[in-house]
């Protein structure tokens, strides 16, 4: 994987992100390497992997990209996936899965609305069964991998929830979908779509979907009618933890970018590492990243046990604590490297000669909300601490 990354990523991360276009024929080499639907077994199209090697691949992009543009569309197309293989028809896995490992296809999730993302079980894009298809309604926002999924792959597509039932019913009126928006080169009737301007990790697109009497078929429903609350949960939860490892990536890429200008940095005569006021907060930094790494390395391997060896006495829902502590813990002490970083690096870090800005863009971007806020992950913990009877 380093190898790989080394020779292919590395030398062009900047110009990925500074053109705002992860170039396909990376994608491409991507998918043949193995990058994509590690988790899922190759009888179903996968790379018939675990959870481990996937945090391995998402840490490792994090730190030959940076900005994270590669590693959102790797961890996306590692985590829906999987939730596809789990709960998803045999006819569309068979279809989706392969095309996605290969680098073919794209498949992530859509789930955000306009009213707002943290509230799942409130969202109003709705779908009418009839004729063997739903047909869908609705506005979907904040959505990754929109250029890649419907102008530059052949296939692209995302878990979609949408509401079956009435309002009220809340999360139990929700159905997930493997939605199809592009299959064949031609983007499906009554989709429109726009992309989005984002300030940092501008290689991966952030869109809009507007669905006006889109239709997809009813063997595209995820885990039944009314479940897809409940699946969007599980997935999110995978993906929690992917983000976390893409987050240790960057955060390791810029101590060492931190610790190799202290030393080369020369001020009243000697390198500032020599000054505590530099040496001090990037070792306590160091420590963090260390215990950050040692939690989301033991999510995967939880994650592992409950759906790689399927070992007795586990659930889907023990994953919820590790999940959530892993993105709080990733992706704030990436954070906090990143801006120690660009203190260490002093005037020069707030310009484009210097690279550390474009981490921290593409960092922020999961401070503020991407695969959950931080005060939902801080309110899941909570929950699973306190109790769910308390913590409402």
């Amino acid at each position: 994987t380093r190898s790989f990354l080394s020779r292919r990523l590395s030398p062009i991360w900047e110009s990925i992100d500074e053109s705002g276009l992860i170039p396909v024929d990376l994608i491409h080499d991507m998918g043949s390497q193995g990058f994509f639907a590690i988790p899922v077994p190759e009888d179903y199209g996968g790379q018939g992997g675990s959870f481990t090697l996937a945090v391995i691949a998402a840490e490792e992009i994090g730190y030959h990209d940076p900005s994270m543009a590669t590693a959102v569309y790797t961890l996306l197309n590692n985590a829906w996936p999987f939730i596809l293989y789990l709960y998803g028809s045999d006819d569309v896995k068979s279809e989706v899965i392969p095309r996605v490992a290969s680098g073919r296809a794209f498949f992530g999730i859509a789930s955000t609305e306009p009213q707002g993302g943290s509230d799942v079980a409130g969202l109003r894009a709705s779908a009418v069964r009839g004729d063997g298809y739903y047909t869908l309604w609705g506005e979907k926002i904040y959505i990754s991998g929109v250029r890649e999924a419907l102008e530059q792959l052949d296939m692209g597509g995302w878990l979609l929830i949408a509401r079956t039932g009435r309002l009220e019913d809340r999360h139990r009126g929700l159905t997930a979908f493997a939605f199809i928006a592009k299959r064949d080169g031609r983007v499906v009737e009554g989709l429109e779509y726009s992309i989005l301007k984002t300030i940092g990790r501008h290689g991966i697109s952030t869109g809009v979907l507007t669905l006006k009497e889109a239709r997809t078929p009813e063997n595209t429903v995820i885990g039944g009618e009314g479940r897809g609350f409940y699946v969007a949960m599980e997935g999110f939860n995978i993906a929690r933890i992917m983000v976390a490892a893409a987050n240790l990536g960057v955060a390791r890429w810029a101590l060492e970018e931190a610790v190799k200008w202290s030393r080369e940095r020369v001020l009243f005569d000697k390198p500032i590492a020599s000054f505590q006021g530099v040496s001090f907060p990037l070792a306590e930094l160091a420590v963090e990243l260390e215990a950050a790494r040692l939690l989301v390395y033991k999510s995967a391997w939880l994650a592992d046990r409950i759906y790689i060896r399927r070992e007795p006495g586990l659930k889907p829902a023990d994953l919820a604590f590790h999940a959530a502590a892993s993105k709080i813990k990733a992706v704030e002490t990436a954070f906090k490297i990143l801006e120690t970083a660009m203190k260490t690096f002093g005037a020069i870090s707030y310009t484009k000669e210097s690279r550390i800005n474009r981490a921290l863009l593409g960092v922020l971007s999961y401070l503020v909300g991407a695969e959950g806020a931080q005060n939902i992950m801080r309110y899941i913990v909570a929950r699973e601490v306190i109790g769910k009877e308390y913590v409402k």
